[in-house]
């Protein structure tokens, strides 16, 4: 007799194999296309989720349609540890987005950032020099800053640029910290003055465009905002998908026992 569990978790394993051919096609593009290191970045892991996600779907397609029980078995346990390292990290993605958040500076239209407002374990990942030297050279080839000026900006008079919309990467890298009280040139060229100061983010500035404030520590909070905010949307997204591969999970489970059924009417006709 035909289950409808086993025809649904067939149907949805066929659809999760389709999907994962561009996935892993779209990874080994990255790693041949890819011309710095930040472009490859991503190859592996894409790579590593497509054929993930194929083997996975092909188990669970053979497992249902052909009523292959221990193949099955392994499709379950595998979805069963998923959906719990799912659960794990997406409980550990909202505690640790949970603090830090931009300070708002009277009549300015941007705010500024702080590493010591985030969560510590966010702050060790980039006061690591290896991290954050890759990091920092991430956003050197992306040219976060240079976007400031080429809408014809680097003539924008110090009231109009106070009142822009700055991004939280633009804001903690591409220019000083409001606390220096640096004399505003352009966007990203700056005077400094003999006001002291003790935030050490004044020392770190330099005029060079490939320096700018990338050193200093609100480029690093600038990026653990934007980290943030990122880390919230995927965190509501797990939560949306948790909830699909339960629903899978369950449909599998009434798979697996219609194939034990069915083997045990063939074993005693």
């Amino acid at each position: 007799m035909v289950r409808i569990s086993n025809n649904l978790v067939g149907i949805l394993n066929f659809v999760t194999f389709l999907l994962s051919i561009p996935i892993l096609a779209g990874g080994i593009w990255l790693s041949r296309q890819g011309t710095s290191e930040c472009e490859r970045f991503l190859d592996r892991p894409v790579i590593a989720l497509g054929v993930f996600l194929m083997i996975v779907s092909l188990a669970g397609l053979i497992g249902a349609c052909c009523r292959v029980s221990w193949l099955l078995w392994v499709y379950l346990l595998v979805m069963f540890l998923l959906i719990l390292l799912l659960f794990c990290f997406t409980i550990f993605a909202f505690v640790v987005t949970n603090k830090g958040a931009g300070n708002t500076v009277s009549g300015r239209g941007y705010k500024e950032y702080r590493l010591g407002d985030y969560s510590s374990w966010l702050q060790k990942r980039v006061n690591s020099d290896k991290n954050w030297n890759k990091i920092k050279s991430c956003l050197q080839d992306s040219k976060v800053c240079k976007s400031l000026i080429d809408d014809g900006s680097d003539n924008t008079p110090v009231d109009v640029f106070y009142t822009r919309h700055l991004s939280s990467i633009q804001s903690g890298c591409c220019k000083p910290s409001n606390d220096c009280g640096f004399t505003y040139v352009t966007p990203t060229n700056w005077t400094k003055t003999s006001t002291t100061s003790g935030n050490p983010d004044c020392n770190a500035w330099d005029n060079d465009p490939n320096t700018l404030c990338f050193n200093c520590q609100s480029c690093k909070a600038g990026l653990l905002d934007n980290i943030k905010s990122d880390w919230k949307k995927v965190a509501v997204l797990n939560v949306i998908f948790l909830v699909f591969l339960i629903i899978v999970y369950s449909i599998g489970c009434c798979a697996f026992r219609n194939n034990r059924e069915d083997n045990s009417w063939k074993r005693y006709p």
